[in-house]
């Protein structure tokens, strides 16, 4: 297993910085994000890195000029469309990179779609939508070598997808390749009762991996026992990318470089304890 950090809490004024120091301590990639970007800047920041280290996903969506685009469930077709376009174009993105896939939450709040019971229920239209939606996308991702990669969030941020389950009915729901799950730490000890089972149940689903604890800071400040779950992805034979998704504690940039070594080092020691 190999760990990542996304460019934004990596200390350093440019990305050719962060990107040096990241692999000086010891990190194995970088995650980019795609809010923000336009499709040149992303590439100007894969080249500004410059093979330093692997990216090794790009997380949320976006349209090619930057604007979020998280409308996949939108009963506004061109909203949908503009979603599945954007995320066309990451995908693109994240072939031409080597990037395992694009992190995507499909949804943020509350449903969106109308009632249309006894018709059919809000939850079977969104369903449907988001199948058709991964069968248009999961053959983009196989021409590109890469993965959509569904995000489960936990229940103050979604409705949809909250446990690694929803996550694996939909992936089966699809029956397309290209698509696979983002299981994140923090999410997960909100919304299953045990990761470490949850990961036995998504063995083959999980594609990548994002890293906080149960603070939504750093690993090393909260009580999510990372060895546990370690332990079980290694039994799966998960070798992917784990990104740091988080923040990090700290009152200066300096306290905030400091803490988030020692972070990487304490991940490194929980591996360790999982691989003994």
């Amino acid at each position: 297993m190999k760990i990542a950090l996304q460019l934004g809490l990596i200390p350093g004024q440019s990305p050719s910085d962060k990107a040096k120091w990241a692999k000086d301590h010891g990190a194995q990639g970088i995650e980019l994000g795609a809010i923000g970007n336009t499709s040149d800047e992303m590439r100007a920041i894969a080249d500004k890195i410059n093979g330093t280290l692997p990216i090794s996903s790009v997380c949320a969506n976006a349209t090619p000029d930057g604007v979020k685009a998280f409308d996949f469930l939108n009963p506004d077709k061109k909203l949908r469309r503009a979603s599945i376009d954007g995320s066309a174009a990451v995908l693109k993105f994240c072939g031409e990179v080597g990037a395992v896939g694009q992190i995507v939450p499909p949804i943020f709040g509350p449903p969106v779609v109308p009632d249309l019971a006894p018709v059919i229920s809000i939850a079977d239209l969104e369903e449907q939508l988001m199948i058709a939606a991964l069968q248009e996308l999961g053959p983009i991702a196989v021409e590109n070598k890469t993965l959509f990669l569904l995000e489960p969030l936990n229940r103050y941020e979604q409705h949809y997808l909250r446990k690694q389950s929803d996550g694996i009915r939909l992936i089966d729901a699809a029956q397309t390749q290209g698509v696979g799950l983002l299981s994140d730490f923090f999410h997960m000890h909100i919304e299953e009762t045990s990761s470490p089972q949850a990961f036995r149940g998504a063995k083959g689903y999980t594609k990548a991996i994002h890293l906080a604890d149960n603070t939504r800071m750093e690993p090393g400040t909260g009580d999510i026992d990372f060895v546990a779950s370690f332990k079980v992805l290694i039994e799966n034979g998960f070798d992917g990318f784990m990104a740091y998704e988080c923040g990090i504690s700290g009152a200066s940039s300096e306290e905030k470089a400091e803490n988030l070594a020692k972070s990487l080092d304490y991940m490194r020691n929980c591996l360790s304890k999982a691989r003994a």
